[in-house]
């Protein structure tokens, strides 16, 4: 059985596109070659900056004879029928077979293909593959037709087995497969013959050029550390510029240089950001001080002075991009020192969004729902809304303009330098978090207060104006603010229900950030946030307010939920995207769902969790089916009795000793339910539930429900009706699936 090697080499493809290239290939040719008929025993693909290779190993030497048995139409069918028939087989009509069947007489083609050699098929495959290769960007050259995503010079396609190995005949937009490479552009010995994969990649490493980019990964990290250590200092660890370093280098050759004392002061997010961002640098602190002190970079050659030249120009050039760093920060420094009202002015001419106003407008909604949040996480109210005036003032300094991933981290740098409470300066920084699933969810009171005020202030304002996401389109990425809200209330325990937050925030977008009466405005919906939307507080404040007729008011009084509702609901199938990564099943989610409180997510939460695990017991499963036979008997009873049976069952009536069971266990669990609901035991108040099984189960076994004894009959529905009462008590069962 032949090994296959293929080798695409091409000049430098982008880092970032490498590793995506090296499974498309994979996919692309094991995919076309097990379509055409061949099996592999294994496939490895690998890349450098030049190359994109796969290795196959154990490929059959040549594909099956197919048969193959199609049904045509009837013998007495239209001829354009028949004459469809022929081109999609084609054979002729003499070719066909005709069979007798149930319908009368039919035609059938035989098609039978015979087996084709490994090296036809491999080449139809990789041409089909290279000209169909899905790049994010590629180009055209000269006056060829092919589209790479840099030229492409040489292609490597060998079949090897026990006699030798083969060049496989391709040629490709004037490009012939043959069975040499080069290796390193300039460290490399030329062009060479190679026989095979183990041939090509001994070779390779002679000419300096490491195949594989989790060797170059682990070269580049280990060598790094080793700089690093023998200076006394330590490396700062990132996986993403390690991976994207070793997809520009073939041969890594790691050196260390020292920041300019001139720039140790610049806080340490910037030297980092300006470093991997400019110059593809790994930032090296000093363990003593705590300073980011050097830096290491990635040579790709080794220098006959050891890099001394190299490390001079790339010194050089990083000064020179540190000193304009240094610019930013001095300048931003005198701007947040002064109270940074400069920014704050600035940003009333920054527009958020056409129909949602300024930055500023956001900012001044953003601080008065912080500060309505606040005592909900048990935060100060005067520094929830003085951190959300301040979080996003860093929007108009250059050193975010310069660096937008530092917004926060900048912010939080200039609050202090303004003189801000720490907690206050904390929420600059924190409150975009979290950004994904793997990231940190703040704690802080006053952060958590901020970063949910600006999430909900995002969901209801994109809400409000209708421009809510659509299939896979997200624009403003309103499912990852959800999931925010979702782990920021889950992530801290927090109680609250957040349609209270979404009615409030909704109004303000729809009366607007400042009108008249601001601080009426502020005290009604902060009183709607506190007690609910139509409380009794709410509505005194309303009616005390109608003397001064403000023009928003009847919008307050006659307010609309269906906004905040759809964007309940939406917050609900993120909810349900969390819990199904941990395990809980969408219809468990539901049940719950169905239940009172289905907007307080941690108590939400916690019923799912509990209701999950007796799901998953045997007594939790065969409840479950006896739940659903009394609701379907209940059920069926009342449509066709016309009444309601959900009221006096009594014990004197049960003629079986499984009857009088059932009024005893019912007894006993809603002895424990009731307490431990209003506990919030869902644990307890499941496992009660779950006890049920065996009396419910026994019940069905032995008794007839619908009795000819009327007031049997009834006794026995109205006992079928504490079943369902009880159990939809914890959880809406009927929701579940099974």
């Amino acid at each position: 059985m032949p090994d296959l090697l293929i080798e695409l080499f091409s000049e430098e493809i982008p880092a970032r596109m490498q590793a995506r290239a090296r499974e498309d290939l994979k996919k692309l040719v094991t995919d076309g070659l097990v379509a055409a008929g061949l099996t592999y025993a294994s496939a490895g693909a690998f890349s450098t900056p030049r190359r994109l290779v796969l290795s196959v190993e154990g490929l059959t030497a040549e594909s099956r004879p197919v048969r193959e048995e199609r049904k045509g139409p009837a013998t007495t069918a239209p001829a354009q029928a028949v004459e469809g028939f022929l081109r999609s087989t084609g054979l002729t009509l003499d070719q066909l077979e005709r069979r007798a069947d149930k319908k009368g007489e039919t035609f059938y083609a035989v098609v039978e293909k015979p087996g084709r050699k490994a090296h036809e098929i491999v080449a139809e495959v990789l041409e089909a593959t290279i000209r169909t290769f899905p790049w994010p960007k590629s180009m055209r050259w000269g006056n060829g037709t092919l589209r790479w995503v840099r030229p492409l010079q040489s292609i490597i396609c060998l079949l090897t087995d026990e006699a030798g190995a083969n060049v496989v005949p391709l040629t490709v937009d004037g490009i012939t497969a043959g069975n040499t490479t080069e290796g390193h552009r300039f460290m490399g010995i030329g062009r060479f013959t190679v026989s095979g994969f183990d041939d090509y990649a001994v070779k390779l490493k002679r000419a300096h050029v490491v195949l594989d980019a989790a060797e170059r990964e682990a070269s580049i990290w280990q060598g790094a550390q080793n700089l690093a250590f023998a200076a006394g200092m330590e490396v700062v660890p990132d996986a993403g510029l390690l991976a994207e370093v070793a997809g520009l280098v073939e041969w890594p050759v790691p050196l260390m240089g020292r920041i300019g004392e001139d720039f140790l002061g610049l806080p340490p997010e910037v030297l980092q950001t300006s470093m991997r961002e400019h110059q593809k640098f790994f930032s090296v602190k000093n363990p003593k001080t705590g300073r980011i002190e050097g830096f290491v970079t990635v040579a790709n050659i080794e220098a006959a002075d050891g890099g001394a030249v190299i490390l001079k120009g790339n010194q050089k050039v990083l000064s020179a991009r540190l000193s304009d760093a240094k610019f930013f920060w001095e300048n931003d420094l005198r701007v947040a020192k002064a109270g940074m009202g400069e920014w704050a002015e600035g940003l009333k001419a920054v527009t958020f969004h056409n129909k949602l106003g300024s930055q500023a407008d956001r900012i001044d909604r953003i601080a008065a729902l912080a500060r309505e949040i606040a005592p909900l996480v048990g935060a100060d109210p005067e520094d929830a809304e003085r951190a959300a005036q301040l979080a996003k003032l860093d929007l108009r300094s250059a050193m975010v303009g310069e660096f937008p991933e530092l917004q926060g981290v900048m912010g939080r740098y200039y609050a202090l330098e303004a003189g801000e409470k720490p907690a206050v300066a904390d929420a600059a920084r924190d409150h975009y978090s979290p950004l994904g699933p793997s990231d940190a969810v703040p704690v802080e009171p006053v952060s958590v207060a901020v970063a949910l005020a600006d999430k909900i202030d995002t969901l209801t304002g994109f809400w409000a104006i209708d421009e809510k996401p659509t299939g896979s389109k997200d624009p403003f990425a309103l499912r990852r603010a959800a999931l925010g809200v979702v782990r920021l209330v889950l992530g801290n325990n927090l109680r609250f229900s957040v349609d209270r937050l979404f009615d409030a925030q909704v109004l303000r977008h729809q009366i607007g950030s400042a009108p008249e009466q601001a601080a009426l405005l502020a005290e009604i919906l902060g009183a709607s946030v506190a007690a609910g939307m139509f409380g009794r507080t709410t509505r005194e404040l309303i009616d005390g307010a109608q003397q001064e007729a403000p023009q928003w008011l009847p919008m307050v009084r006659d307010h609309d939920p269906s906004i905040s509702d759809d964007l309940r609901d939406f917050l609900h199938d993120r909810l349900k995207v969390t819990l199904r990564d941990q395990g809980v099943r969408h219809d468990v989610v539901d049940a719950c769902l169905a239940m009172e409180g289905n907007c307080d997510l941690t108590l939400l939460v916690k019923r799912a969790e509990a209701l999950a695990a007796v799901m998953k017991t045997e007594d939790g499963a065969n409840l479950l089916q006896g739940y659903k036979r009394a609701n379907n008997i209940l059920t069926q009873a009342e449509a066709k009795d016309g009444v309601e049976y959900s009221y006096g069952a009594d014990v004197k009536f049960a003629e079986t000793e499984e009857e009088r069971a059932l009024f005893a266990a019912l007894d006993r669990a809603e002895a424990t339910i009731t307490p431990a609901m209003a506990k919030e035991d869902f644990a307890t108040a499941m496992a009660a539930m779950a006890a049920l099984r065996v009396p419910v189960d026994a019940f069905f076994t032995a008794v007839q429900v619908n009795s000819d004894n009327q007031i049997v009959r009834r006794n026995r529905l109205n006992l079928l009706s504490r079943i369902r009462a009880i159990c939809s008590g914890v959880a809406d069962l009927s929701r579940i699936e099974g």
